[in-house]
């Protein structure tokens, strides 16, 4: 039986077609099936903050970027300092502490122990040095400006750990005040530029910042360690004061001779831009220190804030969990 023979310009149309449909449906069914993976990947629960700067007409100047959740890689470290709070806690050492820690770069964070307010004391010192750094820029010269240290303060608590002083009768620049205040922790020095100051600039340094506005007429300003530290980490990312104004402070907090504390313990080569503050509330006495660690090429932030009967026994608690996050963060 003979057949019939089907011409060959259809027998190409046909395969042309028939192949066209496969490679459109596989193609239709793979980018459907990649639509949905990006989709699915893409997803985020948490994200980025962005602190911008107000106060210009065209211009928004980014101060930080946040990631509201905590970091699953900083995960065993905040485990390893919630340990070691509730251990000084069960042996009546401390009342409560509250830690902070930042990977400065990879902007990863968590928050051990509570999120209380502590009073942070001379810690405050750190705001006024960015606040007449920040009036400087206003008005250049101030930094250079001569002070006769009159008649010595009578301060109404003396300070527990001391160091250097100014000396009454001699004359210091604001810059020279400004070391004895960071590097020393010098109250006098600091009496000497709260008269300098100008109280609205110290209060702005808070709000720009995204920090309630301190409340000037109280004796301390209490504060939490997560939102203390963003007067390091803008200071690390020079974005609220000049390059040069930001290397200046941080410098002047890598001299801060305090070392009963958090660098007790660290590497003598490691450098840490750090300060200490002490206060109390009437009932307990309140213990911080915050700084940043240079760690090769992995710096991170730290903010410890403890509080106790004992005053004198707070800043080992500071040392051993610095201690422990510096090893953990080094194994990172």
């Amino acid at each position: 039986m003979l057949r019939k023979q089907v011409p060959l310009y259809l027998v190409i149309l046909s395969l042309i077609a028939t192949s066209g449909i496969t490679v459109f449906g596989y193609s239709w069914l793979n980018k459907k099936n990649t639509d949905v993976a990006v989709t699915d990947n893409s997803f985020r629960s948490c994200t980025l903050n962005r602190m911008r700067l107000n106060g210009y007409e065209f211009i928004r100047p980014l101060l930080f970027t946040e990631e509201p959740c905590e970091s699953e890689k900083l995960m065993p470290a905040k485990s390893e300092v919630d340990n070691i709070i509730n251990t000084y806690k069960m042996s009546g050492a401390i009342s409560g502490a509250s830690v902070y820690l930042r990977d400065l770069t990879h902007g990863e964070w968590i928050n051990a122990g509570d999120r209380e307010k502590y009073m942070p004391g001379s810690l405050m010192k750190v705001p006024e040095l960015i606040t007449i750094l920040k009036m400087n820029e206003k008005n250049p010269g101030l930094l250079d400006r001569k002070i006769l240290y009159k008649t010595a303060f009578n301060l109404p608590k003396q300070a527990i750990y001391l160091s250097k002083s100014i000396e009454v009768g001699k004359t210091y620049t604001v810059r020279e005040l400004l070391h004895y205040m960071i590097a020393y922790s010098d109250n006098y020095a600091t009496m000497i530029l709260n008269q300098q100051m100008d109280p609205a600039v110290f209060s702005k340094v808070f709000t720009d910042l995204g920090i309630a506005k301190p409340d000037l007429s109280q004796k301390d300003i209490a504060i939490s360690a997560k939102d203390y530290s963003l007067f390091l980490r803008v200071l690390y990312n020079a974005s609220y004061l000049t390059i040069e104004d930001s290397e200046f402070c941080t410098e002047l907090l890598s001299h801060c001779d305090f070392t009963q504390g958090m660098v007790n313990s660290l590497p003598k080569e490691i450098k840490v831009a750090h300060k200490f503050g002490e206060a109390g509330d009437g009932t307990y006495a309140h213990f911080g220190e915050s700084g940043i660690v240079y760690l090769n090429n992995n710096p991170y932030l730290i903010t410890i804030m403890v509080k106790g009967k004992d005053s004198k026994s707070l800043p080992a608690v500071n040392k051993d969990i610095s201690k422990k996050v510096f090893d953990l963060v080094s194994q990172m």
